[in-house]
C-alpha cells in the first residue's frame, strides 16, 4: 500500500486502498456480495428499459407512416440525455452497494486496475447481461406493436461507415467513459480536493451523454456490452448479430487503454514500479 501526502495549506493524508485479491473466494460467502449482484442486475434492467423505450418512442414519433413528424420527438439530443441521465441516476443509487458499474466494460477496466476481484468481475458481467436482456424484454412486452418495426433499440453499424470506423468509435467512446469513471472515483483526488464537493455520478453521466451525441449516427452507441447484448438477444436480427462482436471488442479495448492510462500514466504507476525496481537493485 502506498501513501501520498498532499499539501494545500494543511496536510491531507491519503491512503490508496490495497489491490483487490485476484481470486477471492471469500466473497462468495458474504451477503453483501449477492446484494451487489442484485443491484447490478436491477440497475441494468432499469437502464435498458428506459433507454430502449426512449429510442423506440422517438422512432415512432418521427415515422410519417404512423402519423409522425420528422421534427417531432426527443431527437438524438433527447436520446443522449436518456442514456446519460439514467447512468447518473443509477450510479448515484448503486454506488454504495455495488460500485455502480452497470457496464461490463467498466467492470473490466476496474478488474485490470485491481479494483475488483476476478470472481466479482465475472459475476457482475453476468448480472449486467441478464439485467439488460430482462430490461429489453420488458420493452418488447409493453411495446410489441412498435418493437420490431423500429429496430428494437439494437446497436448496428450505420450504412456508409466501415467496420474500422465503427470499432474505433466504440474504443474511443468507451475510453472516455472509463477514464471518467477512474478520474471521478480516484481516492487521491477526493483527498486532495476535499474542499470541492465532487458528485462522481454526474461527470460519469455527462460522459455517457457526450459520447452518445458523437456516436449515435455511427453505431447507435454501444460502449456497454450488456446494453448491446440485451437488445441483440431480444431483437434477434441477423444484422444486429453480424455487428455484435465490435460492441464487445471495442469497449473492452477502450476500457483497457483507459485503465492503463489512468493507473500507469496519470497515477504514475509505471514510475513507482521503476522506482521500486531501482531501489531493490541497490540492495542486491
Amino acid at each position: 500500500m502506498t501513501k501520498d501526502i498532499e499539501v494545500t495549506g494543511t496536510h491531507k493524508d491519503y491512503h490508496d486502498p490495497p489491490p483487490a485479491a485476484f481470486f477471492d473466494t471469500a466473497e462468495l460467502g458474504k451477503w453483501s456480495f449477492y446484494r451487489a449482484l442484485i443491484a447490478e442486475f436491477v440497475a441494468t434492467l432499469l437502464f435498458l428499459y428506459i433507454t430502449v423505450l426512449t429510442v423506440i418512442g422517438y422512432k415512432s414519433q418521427i415515422d410519417p407512416k404512423a402519423g409522425g413528424d420528422q421534427c417531432g420527438g426527443v431527437g438524438i439530443l433527447g436520446i443522449a440525455w436518456a442514456f446519460g441521465g439514467m447512468i447518473f441516476v443509477l450510479v448515484y443509487c448503486t454506488a454504495g452497494i455495488s460500485g455502480g458499474h452497470i457496464n461490463p466494460a467498466v467492470t473490466f477496466g476496474l478488474l485490470l486496475a485491481r479494483k475488483v476481484s476476478l470472481i466479482r468481475a465475472v459475476l457482475y458481467m453476468v448480472a449486467q447481461s441478464l439485467g439488460a436482456i430482462a430490461g429489453v424484454g420488458l420493452v418488447k412486452a409493453f411495446q410489441s406493436a412498435y418493437y420490431v418495426r423500429y429496430g428494437g433499440g439494437a446497436n448496428e453499424l450505420a450504412d456508409g461507415y466501415s467496420t474500422g470506423v465503427g470499432l474505433g468509435a466504440e474504443i474511443v467512446g468507451t475510453f472516455v467513459l472509463v477514464y471518467t469513471v477512474f478520474s471521478a472515483t480516484d481516492p487521491k483526488r477526493v483527498a486532495r480536493d476535499s474542499h470541492v464537493p465532487v458528485l462522481a455520478p454526474l461527470p460519469i453521466g455527462f460522459a455517457v451523454f457526450m459520447v452518445h451525441l458523437a456516436t449515435i449516427p455511427v453505431t447507435g452507441t454501444g460502449i456497454n456490452p450488456a446494453r448491446s447484448l440485451g437488445a441483440a438477444v431480444i431483437y434477434n436480427n441477423e444484422k444486429a448479430w453480424d455487428d455484435h462482436w465490435m460492441f464487445w471488442v471495442g469497449p473492452f479495448i477502450g476500457a483497457a487503454i483507459a485503465a492503463f492510462y489512468h493507473q500507469f500514466i496519470l497515477r504514475a504507476g509505471a514510475a513507482k514500479a521503476l522506482g521500486s525496481f531501482r531501489s531493490g537493485s541497490h540492495h542486491v
